[in-house]
């Protein structure tokens, strides 16, 4: 009893401790003034969801913690900020789900699981999978063909990540490939792919972006073309996409990756024992009556590419009609299907909706597919689809957190102080490696490539302006450091959407599968650093830095990798 009085009297105490960071202390951002608290909270996020394996309360823990700290540096003492900062917890997932880029995602993300388990459900995904088992005749042709599905998806990484894993999923467990190794693939081509495609759902923020940097040290450009200018700099993407071929080709793995390899090839285990998925897998069952057919899969999946390609089109093309930017409109009017109009189109597009309709006529489509071919009926159809919607509320659940994460760690300036912390004596030829590491660390922490290139872009251009005048390449080569840095984020976070997304589509344990990625993302990052940036920046030509950056990953994959045959039953060497 007496212990418990000294507890009530300590609370009663502290609740009356004014913060030491007050409210009047209004010189300075968020940021400045409170320094490396404001990593707290996606430190706290990422290292739970390591130790409890538990992705939901992971998330949550790290928005309570920035809400506390806001709450704190605003003047709250610690009772009240820890009240207040839970009933902000409820108005950051609110501001989270009322935004209309989320919200055309969730809805993405459900109307694409019900898409899934009418294709499913009708047999078509089994026959398209039985297809592909005839050209994948073992776990190399399985990986390449998942490989290649990725890059043929490469206008959307999130159309990518739930479409490819699905698809490629019954074929890559007959080869017993890991859960974790298909979730890498699938992850590997979206992003990566994405950021680099002439035509994406990407381009035109980066664009947009490029073009306000360079109008903001007072030159308009191209932005395009100085787009098209960083691909060769876009090292981490371009070595990404090269190592997922190499260790396909080859069968080498190492780290985590080459025991949940190894797992799989011996115990029979696609994923790791306890281990829990973002999906129910149980209810896509096949309840097709009769022989499936690959049309039952290839013509909604065709629909939903095609719709999707119309609407970036036409949805871009109303965006633009409707803005004041006079020479472009006329461009598309006077040439409504060329190059430029279909870039700036996409570009301009709102993918998250566009994407939800496409998603939405190719259901329609699959059902009344199903229907007319007697699988099920309508009412059943219906059924199906809701409950493929309902096997990823989780996936919008954790969606819904990591942003109110992103929107706590925005309110405390995280991405801020991290850019502090470049220096103003750095030497020049350190630039593009500094804005590099610094774009994965803050895309990392925050799980967000837009925001990490929306911070740095405005910084990295006028910086390399400043410490080399004249040099364009270094412009060039600093803005594509950008664009780079921003991807290691969102390939490898995670709190990031498609690194859930892509395990969610491979049927993987979220943790899992950034466990088993990591050590391949930042073996890769560092030698885009080592044989990429700091080449390139002391002169060396980049397609000379390329082919010697090939050579170092099939170095790093031959010398730290083992073979591990999946089909075999045991480990053997080439």
């Amino acid at each position: 009893m007496k212990r418990k009085l000294q507890w009530f009297i300590l609370i009663g105490l502290v609740s009356f401790i004014p913060s030491t960071v007050s409210a009047a202390e209004t010189g300075g951002s968020m940021a400045s003034r409170l320094g490396a608290v404001t990593l707290i909270p996606p430190l706290v996020a990422i290292a739970l969801a390591f130790l409890t394996k538990n992705v939901v309360l992971s998330l949550f823990l790290g928005i309570f913690s920035g809400t506390i700290i806001a709450q704190y540096a605003g003047g709250a003492n610690i009772l009240t900020g820890i009240i207040f900062g839970f009933t902000d917890i409820i108005d950051y997932i609110l501001n989270s789900l009322a935004d209309p880029w989320n919200a055309g995602i969730i809805l993405q993300v459900l109307v694409i699981g019900g898409l899934i388990a009418l294709i499913t459900s009708s047999g078509g995904a089994r026959a398209i999978a039985e297809a592909l088992a005839k050209k994948a005749k073992g776990p190399i042709s399985t990986q390449l063909i998942t490989w290649s599905l990725g890059l043929l998806i490469f206008f959307d990484d999130y159309a990518n990540a739930l479409i490819v894993g699905p698809i490629m999923r019954p074929v890559s467990d007959k080869m017993k490939i890991s859960r974790e190794r298909l979730a890498f693939v699938i992850d590997a081509t979206a992003a990566p792919i994405a950021g680099i495609a002439l035509i994406s759902t990407w381009i035109g923020y980066e664009v947009g972006l490029i073009n306000d940097a360079y109008l903001s040290i007072g030159q308009e450009v191209n932005a395009y073309g100085v787009f098209l200018q960083t691909i060769p700099y876009r090292f981490y993407n371009i070595l990404m996409l090269f190592f997922v071929v190499l260790t396909s080709m080859t069968l080498r793995e190492f780290g985590p990756m080459k025991k949940a390899q190894e797992r799989a090839r011996d115990t029979d285990q696609l994923i790791a024992q306890g281990a829990t998925l973002e999906s129910d897998e149980e209810e896509l069952e096949v309840v097709a009556k009769g022989t499936p057919s690959i049309w039952s899969a290839l013509i909604p999946i065709g629909a939903l590419i095609v719709f999707s390609f119309i609407g970036f089109y036409t949805d871009g093309r109303q965006a633009i009609l409707a803005s004041d930017n006079t020479a472009l409109i006329q461009t598309i009017q006077n040439a409504p299907f060329s190059f430029v109009t279909l870039r700036e189109t996409f570009g301009a597009s709102d993918a998250s909706v566009v994407l939800f309709q496409a998603a939405l006529i190719a259901s329609i489509i699959a059902l009344v597919m199903g229907v007319l071919k007697g699988h099920f009926s309508f009412s059943k159809g219906i059924d199906i689809w809701v409950s493929g919607m309902k096997t990823l509320m989780i996936t919008g659940v954790i969606l819904l957190l990591a942003w109110s994460l992103s929107g706590v760690m925005g309110e405390l300036g995280t991405a801020d102080y991290l850019v502090s912390l470049l220096s103003d004596t750095l030497p020049a030829f350190l630039l593009p490696t500094v804005i590099f590491l610094l774009g994965a660390i803050i895309s990392f922490a925050t799980g967000t490539s837009y925001g990490t290139m929306g911070i740095l872009m405005p910084l990295a251009i006028p910086l390399a302006t400043a410490m080399d005048p004249g040099n364009a390449d270094f412009i060039v080569m600093s803005a594509g450091a950008v664009l780079t840095g921003a991807i290691f984020g969102d390939h490898s976070s995670p709190i990031s959407d498609t690194t859930i997304l892509s395990s969610m589509g491979a049927g993987s344990n979220l943790l899992d599968h950034v466990k088993t990625q990591l050590p391949y993302a930042i073996a890769i990052a560092a030698v885009s650093v080592l044989f990429g940036y700091l080449p390139t920046a002391f002169g060396l030509n980049v397609f000379i830095v390329l082919p010697i950056g090939f050579l170092v990953v099939i170095a790093v994959v031959f010398l730290l990798g083992k073979k591990v045959d999946t089909t075999q039953p045991e480990t053997t060497e080439n």
